[in-house]
């Protein structure tokens, strides 16, 4: 294959800067994965998206935004918990953490469409039993449990009108070490992933839009990390388990990306793998990037897929909601408990 997937870029700020308009022009940038640091307050999100869409209006605009430790935008947004409060929960009323779930996701996507953002990267659906950088991010440690809360969860999401991507297929739950920092390798057989950690992501492969692929590498199956796995990506998850959603890699500025080289080799393996879509989340590694390359896209791009299908509620009218204003409070008080 010669050429690149798609790829979501990071950008240095508040503001677009003169040449990240260019770089968002490229034929290879999809959108924007937006963090902390390209956040001030709901407005300035807002006149941010805007000029995204200003450029191109197919542009996707993401944000990791699944709650407790991981969730970028905070003042001005309601505070989510962590899923792993809902996994607790289920012990006691099953019936209660599915509708609190599903609260979850129907909230967070509501408020981040209602700012201009299209797409959370949630649910996270690893089987949490060792990896101190999932941890609480997870909603169990039993799979069967994550698939009914990662259903009530992705039903929120959709009912809000954004695409569900669940992370981190197969599974990241397992491992120690953090893929952020170091390479890490699960040592498991195929077996044995299958009858634990993929559980989550097979029981919800028809409800899931978009399947986030870890950058852990499990030598029992293959050398390379799932992220640039033809095994992992083709074998596994498109035949086997039937799986037609987009396929995202990780952020390959990750240091277990690193192992593939370069950049441009870090790209070219994920997209010889078979993802559509891939991210760069350092604004300057994707600059350096994409101002050397100008390769167009190798294979169909199908972003426009996770793009929301109709406009938003705005805020005002969300708040006009009773039952909104409710749903928010119960998130808040359950965030508060953690």
């Amino acid at each position: 294959m010669t050429g690149y997937c798609p790829v979501l870029i990071g950008i240095a700020g508040t503001r677009l800067l003169q040449h990240e308009l260019a770089l968002l022009q490229h034929p290879l940038c999809a959108g924007v994965v937006l963090f902390g640091r390209n956040y001030l307050d709901p407005e300035q999100l807002a006149e941010l998206c805007s000029a995204i869409k200003a450029i191109n209006s197919r542009l996707l605009i993401a944000v990791d935004q699944e709650g407790g430790r991981v969730q970028r935008f905070k003042q001005g947004f309601t505070a989510l918990p962590p899923l792993s409060v809902y996994g607790e929960l289920y012990l006691d009323s099953a019936d209660q953490a599915l509708d609190y779930a599903y609260r979850h996701g129907r909230v967070m996507a509501a408020e981040l469409r209602a700012r201009g953002v299209d797409l959370s990267f949630a649910p996270v659906l690893d089987v949490c039993s060792a990896s101190n950088i999932i941890g609480d991010r997870a909603f169990s440690q039993t799979p069967a449990v994550i698939a009914q809360l990662g259903r009530a969860m992705i039903a929120g999401m959709h009912d809000a009108g954004m695409a569900a991507v669940g992370k981190h297929f197969p599974g990241h739950g397992t491992v120690l070490a953090d893929t952020h920092t170091e390479v890490v390798d699960d040592h498991r057989s195929l077996a044995q992933i299958q009858d634990h950690d993929l559980q989550p992501f097979q029981v919800l492969v028809g409800e899931l839009d978009a399947m986030m692929l870890a950058h852990v590498c499990y030598p029992s199956v293959d050398a390379q990390p799932a992220g640039y796995s033809r095994i992992w990506i083709q074998d596994i998850l498109r035949q086997q388990l039937g799986y037609t959603g987009l396929v995202i890699s990780d952020d390959l500025d990750m240091h277990a990306g690193a192992v593939a080289g370069a950049m441009a080799s870090r790209l070219a393996a994920c997209s010889n793998a078979g993802c559509d879509l891939a991210l760069i989340c350092k604004a300057e590694s994707a600059a350096a990037f994409l101002s050397q390359h100008i390769d167009v896209c190798a294979s169909e791009n199908r972003v426009a897929e996770l793009l929301p299908k109709h406009s938003p509620m705005s805020m005002t009218e969300m708040l006009s909601v009773g039952e909104f204003r409710q749903w928010q409070q119960t998130l808040q008080h359950l965030s508060a408990t953690v």
